[in-house]
């Protein structure tokens, strides 16, 4: 099992590597690396609200599955970009790791 899993991490860097995984982080990307919890309540809070106004509008009173179909969207998206922040995060940690980034 842990053969397969190294193997399956260094396809994933190999993965990284080709899509420019090795470059240095743009200014952005510090910020989110920096700050993932924030990233993901900014990129997810405006769709979130957005979408709850709009089936707030369109939805029957009977049908308040709507709402919380939308609340609920917005969490897991905001999870997802979270999750994405986490992982710039890591990449930034190998990048000081390796020595291909220093950091500033």
């Amino acid at each position: 099992m842990g053969k397969w899993w190294r193997s399956l991490a260094r396809a994933f860097w190999a993965l990284d590597r080709v899509l420019g995984g090795q470059r240095r982080p743009t200014r952005f990307q510090k910020w989110v690396g920096r700050h993932p919890i924030k990233a993901g309540l900014y990129t997810a809070l405006p769709p979130t609200l957005f979408f709850t106004f709009f089936f707030w509008l369109v939805s029957d009173e009977e049908e308040p599955d709507n709402l919380l179909f939308a609340v609920i969207g917005g969490l897991v998206m905001g999870l997802l970009f979270g999750l994405t922040a986490a992982s710039e995060r890591l990449r930034q940690r190998r990048l000081k790791r390796l020595g291909i980034w220093d950091g500033s």
